[in-house]
């Protein structure tokens, strides 16, 4: 054994590359050789030396899939990004290089996972097999061997899908063929892919007037918009088109795809997907109910896991009926909301045109005199304030869009608003092939209030004293008449939410009904969950003129039906009862716990220790108030107000244009005053100051960009003879 491990070793080195040694290897080899008590020293390290390779000679498998990614999936995306943005009008040509790309399929398998397992997966942690699968997923695609809806045939499947479908019954697979599944884990990733492709070229295209399903914006953004933007409009245009997103013909669809992008794959893939059939669950013949006997229920322990988030349901119960439909068109999944605004965008340019044809300036307008019609407002301290007074008045309008949801406000006569009407409905028709009249489009006026995202916009009338300077410098004071547009959260609709959750019944004298979907989880986790609804309804209505009002009714709501549920659980009879034990925001313990210390049951009775925390908002005064916050007449994202920066300053000429100014103006950049600053002092051996620096940065600006850039001959010389002279000196002190 010992001779063959001999001459091994002695084939090894007479055959092998001679091995680099570098400093941490030799110092090993040192420490192993001068340690007699280094186990190491028998051979080991030996063989350690002789298993060491550099990295740049390992040889890498070639058949691994990771060698496909060579750079970030993040980064790939920004970089589609900052193109697009940087180009918005190019057409969309070849997608297919982004179709190939292995970085976005992996960078799509991770975000796919962690909305599947709910948990994010890092790239680490990805198995090579995964990988492999998510390879055949790609080449499948690109050659066009892919099939959307497959319930069998999967070319990857989810982490936490261990069905193997080989070993299946035919029962099994006669009802996974003819029953409503959940989309495949592999159409998913397809989707996503897809989706981070086409999201960034019409992000770039899309109109400003469009607010729901897209990144950045949210309800709350139409309300600000409502707000700054439509004070003064007499007469609003509220339609309803949100049939469009239950289905459109594929031949709109594709069509309005292909204004913009003209790549046969991307295309022929989304066309598949609209045209593939969505298998659905048969009608059955419903089964005749049997009773169930009676069974004991119990309270949940506290090691016990606890039933779902009941907020979570509570609060999508509470969504608006505009931001409630979302799109789902065959088996696009996630690009169906995407496709929807590709084909509403149509509608959003084509009442950008009506804006602009429709607005008429008038020169004793106050407020909207100028040419775009963009000027702020006159009075600073209240910016939604339009004067009524005044012969001869602007014509302007304005326009939003949420989902299938429009929303538009006319400064004019009635009439205009009816010709608008009249207009849009024809457009509807010879676009979308979708009738509607004229009880689907209301005109109505401001005075009647308006309904739109669960608020009530309505107006204020107002009495403020202008102030303005006449001719001569006189000063003038007059009392004017203006409106104040005001966004009010509905009390009647909020009420019909909590109806509809069964919290509460009747309508004018609306009585809490307790909550019988928590009555197995304890009281602390109980209160926590409503408090988490409570907070999620203040923020809800954080931009609404009566927060205080509206919240503190959801707080009485919510309160009462909880007294109630404690009462029948605890058997205290009465709310009265609950609120004398368990205060009035119910932070008391209403029953003893069991097996609880002496010691813990004394904290608590002294109030050193918490253990139930109280309902929020219990009075009108907790509630925080309505967010003013000014909000800029051509608001854009942060994220694209990050990416038009970052495209403003990448380009060379923005810097240029910078200096040029900065010299006009006789200003010193940083940068420059900096150089300024270690020239002199290494010239002149003393500190300047900025002032100094300016003046003669101002009165010798070409001297001092000279002596930037290099010094001359004449300098240079005088200072080598200095420098000379001086180690003549220094060789003549040492001698």
């Amino acid at each position: 054994m010992h001779r063959r491990l001999a001459i091994f070793t002695s084939k090894v080195l007479v055959n092998a590359n001679p091995i680099p040694i570098t400093t941490a290897t030799s110092t090993n080899l040192l420490y192993t050789q001068s340690n007699p008590l280094n186990p190491r020293a028998n051979g080991f390290a030996f063989f350690r030396l002789l298993s060491f390779t550099p990295g740049h000679r390992r040889v890498q498998d070639p058949d691994d899939p990771s060698n496909l990614m060579k750079e970030d999936g993040v980064s790939v995306c920004s970089q589609m990004w900052i193109e697009n943005f940087r180009e918005p009008d190019r057409t969309a040509n070849n997608l297919t290089t982004y179709l190939r790309r292995f970085e976005l399929w992996v960078l799509a398998y991770q975000k796919v996972c962690a909305d599947d397992m709910g948990a994010y997966m890092p790239r680490s942690a990805i198995q090579r097999s995964a990988l492999e699968d998510l390879l055949a997923l790609r080449n499948a695609v690109l050659d066009n061997r892919f099939k959307w809806g497959a319930r069998l045939d999967f070319h990857i499947k989810s982490p936490k899908d261990k069905t193997d479908y080989r070993s299946l019954s035919k029962r099994k697979i006669k009802a996974i063929l003819t029953t409503t599944q959940p989309a495949a884990f592999q159409d998913k990733i397809v989707q996503e892919v897809l989706f981070m492709i086409l999201e960034p070229i019409y992000e770039a295209r899309f109109s400003q007037k469009s607010f729901a399903f897209r990144p950045g914006r949210n309800a709350h953004t139409v309300l600000r918009v409502i707000r700054r933007n439509f004070a003064g409009y007499l007469w609003y245009i509220k339609g309803d088109l949100s049939t469009i997103l239950d289905g459109m013909k594929v031949g709109l669809v594709i069509g309005a795809l292909m204004r913009d992008v003209r790549d046969k794959k991307v295309i022929d893939l989304i066309k598949e997907a609209l045209t593939t059939p969505v298998i659905t669950s048969r009608m059955e013949e419903p089964k005749k109910k049997t009773k169930r006997k009676y069974q004991k229920k119990r309270v949940l322990a506290e090691d016990e896991p606890k039933p779902d988030p009941y907020w979570l349901d509570t609060f999508f119960g509470f969504a608006p009926e505009e931001a409630e439909k979302l799109p789902s068109w065959g088996h696009c999944g996630i690009l169906s909301p995407l496709l929807a605004n590709i084909c509403l965008d149509e509608l959003d340019q084509w009442m950008e045109g009506k804006l602009k044809e429709f607005y008429r300036p008038s020169k004793s307008d106050v407020i909207w005199n100028s040419p775009e019609g963009e000027a702020e407002h006159g009075n600073t301290s209240w910016p939604e304030f339009v004067p009524t007074s005044g012969p001869d008045k602007t014509r302007k309008m304005d326009y939003v869009r949420y989902g299938g949801h429009i929303l538009i406000g006319v400064r004019g006569p009635r009439a205009d608003a009816a010709t608008l009407r009249k207009q849009l409905i024809e457009f509807v028709d010879q676009k979308y092939t979708l009738k509607i009249d004229n009880e689907s489009l209301p005109i109505e006026h401001i005075t009647k209030g308006i309904m739109f995202l669960d608020h009530v916009l309505c107006r204020r009338v107002v009495y403020p004293t202008l102030r303005y300077t006449a001719t001569g410098g006189k000063i003038i004071s007059e009392k004017g008449v203006g409106t104040l547009l005001s966004v009010t959260a509905s009390l009647k609709q909020c009420i019909k939410q909590f109806r509809k959750l069964n919290f509460l019944k009747g309508d004018r004298d609306p009585d809490p009904q307790p909550c019988f979907r928590m009555f197995h989880a304890t009281q602390a986790h109980t209160n926590a969950q409503m408090n988490k609804f409570l907070s999620t309804m203040v923020e809800w209505y954080r931009y609404a003129d009566n927060r205080k009002k509206i919240v503190n009714f959801c707080s009485y709501i919510i309160r009462g039906s909880l007294a109630k549920l404690y009462a029948a659980k605890y058997k205290l009879r009465s709310r009265a009862k609950v609120y004398k034990i368990g205060s009035r925001n119910l932070s008391r313990p209403l029953k003893e716990k069991k097996g609880s210390s002496p010691d813990y049951h004394n904290l608590l009775r002294m109030g050193l220790a918490e253990s139930i925390d109280g309902l929020q908002y219990t009075r009108m005064s907790h509630v925080p108030e309505t967010d003013y916050t000014p909000f800029p007449s051509n608001w854009i994202p942060d994220h694209e107000k990050a990416l038009l920066e970052y495209i403003s300053l990448d380009d060379p000429k923005t810097l240029e244009d910078q200096r040029l100014s900065i010299r006009k103006q006789g200003l010193v950049s940083t940068q420059d005053y900096i150089s300024m600053l270690v020239w002199n002092y290494k010239r002149n051996a003393i500190v300047m100051d900025q002032l100094s620096l300016i003046k003669t940065g101002g009165n010798n600006t070409e001297k001092e960009q000279h002596s930037l850039l290099g010094p001359d001959q004449d300098t240079y010389d005088q200072k080598s003879k200095e420098e000379e002279e001086h180690e003549e000196g220094f060789d003549m002190a040492e001698i």
